[in-house]
């Protein structure tokens, strides 16, 4: 056997496996009653740790079989009651998954087929004064679990679940047996079947080996690695009490379980918590979130509702509900959560509250739930310094503000408010939860953030795909002037990708002979119109594209009127291949100018509403668009021939040269009409200054005069000698203008009272604003007092009747 063992020392030939397996064989019948062969079937079981080698390629299809019994040779080999030998067989197992010759997943798949799983889960038995092979067998059976499904298959059918949660709790030096227990029933629950492995664990001798594991690893645990090892046993306790059949209320453990879920929120005098301090850390985050929700898990199960009650369940969570508090600035508070980990564990109990508290309405009116989730709601309506994270699940969308918030606030009172209770509806009425809720319905639009601009984009994508191309939903989006909040949005919109496909579907609605009435009678900030805004949104998109224009917009460049940066900047040393269109090609459909070019097709080029000289100087270089574009079209294919080594015929050389000339003799025109639209508008500019400066000298002219008229009235004021001189020009001046020649019989009527030293025009009439009642007899006397005579005597008004005298010597007087 020495010389055999010798000479296999090399890695084995797959041939080879059955005859090295029959002497183990043998050599384990005889280790019975001769202990000396156990050291011959170690050195064996070392050389089955060797490859498996193979001499051609069809060895791993002709000796899998061979393969597969060999494995469960080995397997059985575990009856050997040897630790030296059980030792070996694991490391031989384990160092199959090394790197071998052979493929793994050839490896793999025999130790599926050989059943060792399910027979190391069986030896286990064997192995209750062996504890370091146990301990070796449990790294064997992890090994075996974590990547194969049919491996764990194996270990559940041998009921291998319970059996590893038994004996989780043993004795260890080492400290290897509970993570090893624990990672395997992970593998089982990951990867087997869950109900299965739930179904195992779900009796009272596994729930208190878990109970045992957690309180341990929780109240003793001072390591990362405990930590983490306390949540897995958590994770793996909550999927235990999804089976309504799991004895975890009579096993005493949910109702401690009860009491860490309301720790450190409430004070308890219990042993457990009395001395438990929490590190704050990430694990023990991680298990205040796992303890919430198996509070949602254990729910299910009516007869956990009086442990929460009995426990306080529903005041901690409205403890952990109400927002914190920020310290008083120069102060450190109590060590807490990070304002993080207290945001994403305040939704998490809002959304476990809207699964317990409909359960528990007496709690939550004792706890006064109302009060504290109104409370919240008006801290969500507020604008203070909270910025939310938004990092976990139910803080989707709400970053930056209190959006989660107030939407699992709000979703709370829903599911409180749907059960119909009359005394939680008259409370939350009572404390005026509706006034609440209508100032967040009722509030402010606001347009911005990505969430609105993917708005914007579905919106126009469902005008191009549902109303472009059907007359009558283009005759109904036309009278809801749909034209008109499209060009509106192209106005304000500042996306130039938004741009063209806004742009795009107005192009596409033009075909509508309709559209152009509305896309000519609207009008945007300052009665700017349709073609003025194209126009502008031309000469932005020719800036970015870096095209060359002068101060004034005019073309700087003849022979590149419309050329692009990227076009000058790309490689002409290069020729393109056939398939790949060129730059100018690309620039047609890469930018807005082409769609604006023919938009300005069916709307035409002359008699434009709202336009300026310098939407002029750009609507020239619009009209003139596609011949420029054609003239790089014909100046790219040049390049190309002449890349290419290809010489034209010398008439299709010379016609090359004509269309290079024809445009660039186009951009010339186009250049010196620009320049005569600029000096005619330099000639518009000077006219209408000379206009303006005749304004104002004339108003200066006139405020002139009227200083001078007022100088003159107060000297004639002031000085007697001035009065006097001023009336008798007056006088002069009324003389002057009268005709010299008289009629004989003609009588004349001074309309002058002479002897007056004034110089008004004095008459006969005089105008009354206001008389007293008294001198008009009240409301009921003869109130046309303009065709009434009345004499001036003594300073006094009387009235008499009607006089027969010339009314040349009496004063008329009328009332207004």
């Amino acid at each position: 056997l020495s010389r055999v063992i010798h000479f296999l020392e090399d890695p084995l030939l797959l041939k080879e496996l059955a005859d090295v397996f029959k002497i183990l064989y043998i050599c384990a019948e005889k280790s019975k009653d001769h202990p000396e062969y156990t050291s011959v079937l170690c050195d064996l079981l070392k050389i089955c740790r060797l490859p498996f080698l193979k001499e051609k390629t069809s060895d791993e299809v002709t000796y899998a079989q061979t393969v597969k019994e060999s494995f469960s040779q080995m397997g059985f080999l575990m009856r050997v009651p040897n630790a030296e030998v059980r030792n070996q067989i694991c490391h031989s197992i384990i160092s199959v998954y090394r790197l071998h010759p052979t493929s793994l997943g050839y490896r793999v798949q025999l130790l599926e087929q050989s059943g060792l799983a399910e027979t190391l889960v069986l030896s286990m038995a064997l192995l209750e004064n062996q504890p370091a092979v146990k301990l070796q067998v449990l790294q064997t059976l992890q090994m075996l679990s974590s990547s194969s499904d049919v491996n764990c298959s194996l270990i559940l059918k041998a009921q291998g679940a319970q059996q590893i949660c038994f004996h989780m709790n043993e004795p260890d030096p080492s400290g290897q047996v509970l993570f090893r227990s624990s990672e395997i029933l992970w593998n089982l629950l990951e990867r087997g079947c869950k109900e299965e492995v739930t179904a195992q664990l779900s009796n009272m001798d596994c729930i208190m080996a878990l109970k045992e594991a957690f309180l341990h690893q929780l109240l003793n645990g001072f390591r990362h690695y405990d930590f983490q090892l306390r949540n897995d046993l958590l994770v793996i306790t909550t999927l235990i009490a999804e089976n309504p059949k799991s004895p975890l209320i009579e096993s005493l453990f949910a109702k401690q379980l009860i009491l860490f879920v309301t720790f450190p929120e409430l004070k308890s005098h219990n042993p457990l918590v009395r001395n438990l301090k929490l590190s704050y850390n990430n694990e023990d985050f991680e298990m205040k979130r796992l303890l919430l929700n198996l509070v949602v898990v254990m729910s299910k199960d009516l007869s956990a509702l009086q442990l929460f009650k009995e426990g306080h369940v529903v005041l901690a969570l409205l403890h952990l509900v109400k927002p914190t508090a920020a310290p008083p600035e120069g102060q450190s508070g109590p060590r807490n959560w990070t304002p993080v980990q207290q945001e994403e564990l305040q939704l998490q109990a809002l959304a476990t509250l809207a699964t317990v508290a409909p359960l528990m309405l007496d709690d939550y009116m004792i706890c006064q739930g109302n009060t504290c989730l109104l409370l919240l709601l008006e801290w969500c309506t507020e604008r203070d310094a909270y910025f939310g994270q938004g990092h976990s699940f139910h803080g989707t969308g709400g970053r930056g503000s209190k959006k989660a918030q107030m939407r699992y606030c709000v979703r709370l009172l829903r599911s409180m408010v749907s059960l119909g209770n009359e005394a939680i509806n008259q409370d939350l009425f009572d404390q005026g939860a509706i006034s609440q809720l209508l100032v967040i319905i009722i509030t402010e639009k606001f347009y911005s953030g990505l969430g609105h601009n993917k708005l914007i984009l579905s919106t126009v994508d469902c005008v191009w795909s549902c109303i472009v191309g059907c007359y009558t939903t283009e005759d109904v989006f036309l009278e809801k002037e749909g034209i008109f909040l499209l060009l509106d949005l192209l106005h304000v919109i500042l996306f130039l990708n938004m741009q063209n496909v806004v742009l795009g579907t107005l192009l596409e609605l033009c075909d509508n002979p309709k559209t152009m009435s509305h896309i000519l009678a609207w009008r945007g900030q300052k009665s700017l119109t349709t073609p003025g805004l194209l126009l502008q949104l031309w000469r932005q998109e020719e800036a970015e594209l870096g095209v060359s224009r002068d101060l004034y917009g005019r073309i700087s460049d003849p022979k590149k009127p419309i050329l692009c940066y990227y076009q000058e900047e790309e490689d002409s040393q290069v020729s393109l291949p056939a398939n790949r269109p060129s730059a100018a090609v690309m620039d047609v459909s890469e930018n807005l100018r082409s769609k604006i070019y023919s938009v300005f097709c069916k709307l035409g080029f002359e008699a434009l509403p709202g336009l300026s000289t310098e939407d002029y100087i750009t609507l020239s270089i619009v009209t003139r668009y596609l011949d420029f574009k054609v003239g790089e079209v014909w100046d790219e294919i040049s390049k190309e021939l002449s890349l290419e080594g290809v010489r034209p015929v010398t008439p299709d050389e010379e016609a090359l040269d004509t269309i290079a000339k024809m445009t660039e003799d186009t951009a010339r025109r186009v250049i010196t009409q620009q320049s005569s639209m600029l000096e005619q508008r330099d000639k518009e500019d000077v006219s209408e200054e000379k206009r303006m400066y005749t304004e104002i000298r004339s108003n200066w002219k006139q405020q002139e005069l009227t200083a001078q008229s007022w100088e003159h009235f107060v000297a004639k004021t002031s000085n007697y000698k001035i009065l006097k001189e001023t009336k008798e020009h007056q006088e002069r001046s009324i003389d002057s203008s009268r005709p010299k020649p008289k009629h004989k019989e003609a009588i004349f009527h001074p309309t002058q009272i002479h002897g007056l030293q004034i110089t008004k025009f004095c008459g006969r009439v005089m105008t009354v604003e206001s008389t007293p009642a008294h001198l008009t007899g009240g409301p009921l006397a003869n109130t046309e007092l303009a065709l009434e005579r009345v004499p001036i005597q003594g300073g006094a008004l009387r009235k008499l009747p009607t006089a027969t005298e010339d009314p040349e010597y009496f004063n008329t007087v009328s009332v207004k």
